[in-house]
């Protein structure tokens, strides 16, 4: 009997130790093989090399910024951030043709291609397109006056893009708290690391169509949202007339629209958030002291926003044998 007990105790140990074998071998395929030094050897000028390209391309147009800023948050929250959004299928259908990226400004794209470009040239066939966006995300913020952190990298690029696969996982204008908060959940980042992401609108744009509703059909009681500030949306209306031309954008960020700074949350306190989704934030009891210490505190404001982009950069992200590392970002090699 005792030779038997002893048996299914070893066999018990071995499975145990079997399963703890897979559990390593399934989180080594994750965020962990993230490293800020990923390149150190491979590539080591590849932080410069971005840098300039993002520079350049930021001495001829602002857009740049929010435009680049944009497109990682859009990567990132569909399939992950791997470099997905980028793809351009020959008869369309990818993730950039959906109806919610439409608006996604081509200069983000630009900036990413001309920086892989000039990755390609020095360091051909090691760095990813993902984290060339994930790079080039951090440094439009640092261009635009906001605070400066170091990027974890070892992303590889997906091979799945799909229009198809948008609808529902990028918050709307309209969306209240509660829904911004299991959003972002959903992908490991908090209340507050929405609230702290939400303030790179500070550097934002917006068609008019976005926010409309806002000004000329709020609810059957009040044309207007009664949460905007009434100087606010005059400012508006005079910008977005009923009949706009639907490309026409406007700042988001009243105030300081080309610096990245709290007064975006500034902005929220004095009722002047663009969205539905902006203003809430300030609206709700349950984020309002969020907004009220950023508004008041630019360090804190930085500090949450380093911590939550880094946070978001780990969305997702393929490693190791997964995905490819793409010779041109708007291709998959085969």
């Amino acid at each position: 009997m005792e030779g038997k007990m002893e048996m299914r105790k070893m066999e018990e140990w071995r499975r145990l130790c079997l399963v703890m074998m897979v559990l390593v071998m399934v989180v080594g395929k994750g965020e962990g093989q993230l490293s800020e030094n990923f390149y150190s050897s491979s590539c080591p000028n590849v932080e410069g090399i971005v840098r300039q390209q993002v520079s350049t391309k930021f001495s001829q147009t602002f857009i740049t910024i929010p435009a680049t800023l944009r497109l990682f948050f859009h990567d990132c929250f569909v399939e992950g951030c791997d470099g997905s959004v980028l793809i351009q299928l020959p008869n369309g259908g990818a993730e950039k043709d959906s109806d919610d990226n439409l608006s996604l400004a081509g200069d983000g794209f630009d900036t990413v291609i001309k920086a892989k470009q000039a990755v390609e040239a020095a360091c051909p066939g090691i760095v990813s397109c993902a984290d060339i966006l994930a790079l080039a995300a951090r440094d439009v913020v640092e261009l635009a006056g906001g605070p400066s952190f170091s990027v974890e990298l070892g992303r590889r690029d997906g091979l799945i893009s799909q229009a198809s696969r948008v609808a529902g996982n990028l918050p709307e204008p309209s969306f209240d708290l509660d829904q911004l908060t299991s959003m972002f959940a959903r992908h490991g980042l908090s209340q507050v690391d929405m609230i702290a992401l939400s303030g790179a609108h500070t550097v934002g744009f917006s068609h008019c169509n976005r926010f409309a509703n806002r000004l000329y059909s709020f609810s059957s009681s009040s044309s207007v949202d009664p949460s905007l500030d009434q100087d606010y949306a005059q400012q508006l209306m005079a910008a977005c007339p009923r009949d706009v031309d639907p490309t026409i954008a406007i700042d988001m960020d009243p105030t300081t629209p080309r610096s990245f700074d709290n007064a975006y949350f500034q902005n929220l306190v004095a009722g002047k958030g663009l969205f539905t989704a902006d203003e809430v934030l300030f609206t709700d009891t349950a984020s309002q002291p969020t907004v009220t210490d950023f508004a008041n505190s630019p360090g804190d404001f930085n500090g949450a926003f380093v911590t939550a982009m880094r946070k978001l950069g780990r969305v997702g992200v393929k490693t190791g044998d997964q995905g490819e590392i793409r010779r041109d970002c708007s291709a998959f090699n085969s």
